[in-house]
Formats: C-alpha cells, sequence, structure tokens
C-alpha cells in the first residue's frame, strides 16, 4: 500500500491541516516504476499540479520517490544534506531516497542555481503506522454532541476509539486528544492504525481514547483559543465534570491520573500540558506537539498567557508528571512569540527541575506531521513500565538525562 501526499496547507495561526490525503490503490512499489518510466497513470498518483510546481512525491515508511517538470535539469535538496542530481524520464525528472523514519523531512529543488518548490514536514512513518495482518482493529465511536454547562453555550464534538483488547470487565486506561477530529480518519493521521499495532503487541495498555473537537457557541464563536490558550483550570474542569463523565456511563474508564494521558498540538499542546501542569491528579502523562507556550490568549495584567510557563516551572512546586515535548526549527516566529525558542526553553526548565521528560527537535514546521510519524515512540515512552496493578508512580528523570547539557541556540540560518 502507499499513499498520496500534497503539500501542507496552512491557513490561520490555528488551523493546522495535516498533507495526508487519501489512499491510492496502485501498490507503492509499482507506482515507483510508473514514475520512473514516465508512464501517463503516474500523473494520476501524483498529481499534474504538483509536478508542476515542484511538491509531487510519494513514500512507504523509508522510501520515497520525488518527481518534477523542469526544461532544465534540478537538483534535489532533503533537508540539510548536499544537493542530488535527478534522473529523466519521458516527462518529468525524477529521484528515491531512503529517509530516516519517525520524523518528518523537508525537500525543495535548485533548478538553474534558483530554489524551486518543495514541501516542509513530509512524514516518514515507522511500521506502527502501517496495517499488520492479524491485528485487530478497534472501534471508533461517534460523533457525540456536547452542550456544556462551563462553557455555557457550547457546542462540542467528540468521539471515543476504543481498542479491541477492551472487553467491558476492567476499567481501561483513558487518554484525551485535543483536536480530536483530525484523527476520526484512519488514514489521514494513521493513529488509529498505531493505537491497533501497539494494543495488540501489548506495547501500551488498553488505553480508551477520547478525541475532543474544539467548541463553538451559536455556531458563530469559535472556541478553540479560549479553551486552550487560556491558562486557567477551566478546560481540565470541563473534561472532569462534563465529557469524561459521559465517556464513563458507556465505559469502564480508571480515574487514577497514573492511568490518565492527555495530548495536542499547537495550541491543543500547551492545553495538554497546562491540563497536567493545573491537575497533576487528573492527568499524569502529556503529550505536547510544536506547543504554542506563546502569548496568545495574554492580557498584561488580565489574563496570563502560554509564554510564562517555562519561567512558571522553574519558580513553582514540581508536579509528578511525566512529558513529551517536540517541535523543531522551523516553526512559527510571530507577534505572539517564537515556538521554537519557547518550547527551548520548556525543556530547559522541565530538565532544570528533574521532570522526567523527553524533547523531541527536529526541523520541522508547524505541522502535525512530525507528531503523526513519530507517535509509535511517543505512546511507547509516555506509557513505559506501565503496571495496570498499580495507581500511583512517582516520575523520575531517567539519570542519562541529568548528565547532559542544557539546550543551546545558535543562529545557523544566519551569516
Amino acid at each position: 500500500m502507499h499513499f498520496r501526499f500534497s503539500a501542507p496547507r496552512f491557513g490561520a495561526l490555528l488551523l493546522l491541516a495535516s498533507s495526508l490525503q487519501a489512499a491510492d490503490p496502485v501498490p507503492f512499489a509499482e507506482a515507483v516504476k510508473l514514475i520512473r518510466s514516465g508512464a501517463p497513470q503516474a500523473r494520476d498518483i501524483l498529481g499534474s499540479q504538483n509536478l508542476k510546481d515542484g511538491k509531487a512525491w510519494l513514500s512507504e515508511g523509508p522510501d520515497f520517490v520525488f518527481a518534477m517538470e523542469s526544461v532544465a535539469r534540478p537538483q534535489l535538496l532533503i533537508d540539510e544534506n548536499a544537493p542530488v542530481a535527478m534522473s529523466k524520464s519521458k516527462e518529468w525528472w525524477w529521484a528515491t531516497a531512503k529517509l530516516a523514519v519517525g520524523r518528518s523531512h523537508n525537500f525543495s529543488y535548485l533548478v538553474d542555481g534558483k530554489p524551486f518548490g518543495g514541501v516542509e514536514s513530509i512524514p516518514a512513518f515507522t511500521p506502527w503506522s502501517y496495517e499488520k495482518p492479524g491485528v485487530p482493529k478497534g472501534k471508533l465511536d461517534g460523533k457525540h454532541v456536547h452542550l456544556s454547562q462551563i462553557y455555557p453555550g457550547m457546542k462540542s464534538d467528540y468521539w471515543t476509539y476504543v481498542p479491541a483488547q477492551y472487553d467491558g470487565s476492567t476499567p481501561a486506561a483513558v487518554m484525551v486528544w485535543q483536536d480530536g477530529e483530525v484523527l476520526v480518519d484512519r488514514e489521514r493521521s494513521r493513529n488509529q492504525i498505531v493505537f491497533d499495532n501497539l494494543s495488540h503487541e501489548r506495547k501500551i495498555p488498553v488505553i480508551i481514547h477520547v478525541l475532543v473537537s474544539p467548541g463553538m457557541v451559536d455556531s458563530k464563536q469559535r472556541m478553540r483559543s479560549i479553551e486552550y490558550d487560556t491558562m486557567d483550570d477551566r478546560y481540565v474542569r470541563f473534561l472532569r465534570d462534563e465529557i469524561l463523565p459521559e465517556v464513563s456511563a458507556k465505559y469502564k474508564l480508571r480515574s487514577d491520573s497514573y492511568s490518565r494521558a492527555i495530548a495536542g498540538d499547537s495550541s491543543g499542546g500547551i492545553c495538554a500540558f497546562n491540563a497536567a501542569y493545573r491537575r497533576p491528579e487528573l492527568f499524569a502523562r502529556v503529550l505536547s506537539r510544536i506547543g504554542s507556550f506563546t502569548s496568545i490568549q495574554w492580557k498584561p495584567g488580565v489574563i496570563d498567557g502560554g509564554n510564562l510557563f517555562p519561567f512558571l516551572i522553574r519558580k513553582d512546586t514540581k508536579r509528578n508528571i511525566r512529558v513529551w515535548l517536540q517541535d523543531g526549527a522551523n516553526d512559527l516566529e510571530n507577534n505572539h512569540g517564537s515556538w521554537p525558542m519557547q518550547n527551548i526553553a520548556m525543556a530547559n526548565s522541565l530538565k532544570m527541575m528533574g521532570y522526567d521528560f523527553k524533547f523531541s527537535w527536529g526541523n520541522g514546521s508547524h505541522s502535525r506531521n512530525v507528531g503523526h510519524a513519530e507517535l509509535g515512540e511517543e505512546m511507547m515512552w509516555l506509557w513505559r513500565d506501565y503496571d495496570a496493578a498499580k495507581t500511583e508512580q512517582e516520575f523520575a528523570q531517567d539519570p542519562a538525562e541529568k548528565t547532559k547539557p542544557y539546550y543551546r541556540v545558535r543562529a545557523l540560518n544566519r551569516e
């Protein structure tokens, strides 16, 4: 199986979109043969506009193929590596590459010595992100519509993803995902595939995943930033008092924070961290990807903003939480702040205070694709050494981390 991709779409600050598109029935190896030969069918697979714009590519695991139309011979640039010469078919130039999995990559071209085309943050999936024979599929339940009292008049959609191993006799662990609608399409993010593979091989416990979308008031006011970027405990109370009780009415859930995790991207990432930091008795495991630890909701003297978190962590009492942070050098820089710099500061603050944390750093942009690509590793790290017989654990920083230096910044993109 292989999948067709297009360039990531970037709209407003908080409207992320994955680059994953619908599955193509042509097997990857056969698609590569068609591309190399210049066969007309390859144009349908790659997309005519993508070929013209220098944005056409396909992948399966570590295997990638790139193609573009150009009169002059182009050179392919991948990440920060040296230019690669491309081969000519009847219709276009092409090149193949083997790239590291569990991360994203950037590519572009040089045509007559000038930059052209390219896509940032294309995901290279690990084997955990592919369907495996004999692995039973979980069940997606929803969508359900919730009318909030904590956020008066707000309607939120949510779904649950229940692994095949859940039998209803034993309470399951819980993981709440912000922007849950992104995970609903099985092929788009491949999260459900990862959940199934890891559950089947017992790399993670039996987890009921609660996928919660940002709410709306009167079908007009979008509540995402109000819910996610505000530094208080309102959103975590919304989960505790409204969403999780509804889910608990249908499924048996663990109530101990040791068995609960919370995850999100961008503003959903700071939301996840804020929920656990404010209420560690509710959530002890945090997955924050491209987290918006910036000033989006900051109103000086009125409302604190997420930009304060790196400093608050250093001054405040340590919480018993485990944290995975992910960000990349090409993340956002705007009037709200610097996403890369703030996430580096978060990592250093967590390190300084002895937190059990991991910082995944690369050259990714403000895209979910890095998180999708490394999801298997994220989940296994967050849930490592989980014991269903326990209800608590004192999380401790890895001794190897203690010996490492703090993260430092060098202006690598400046002369």
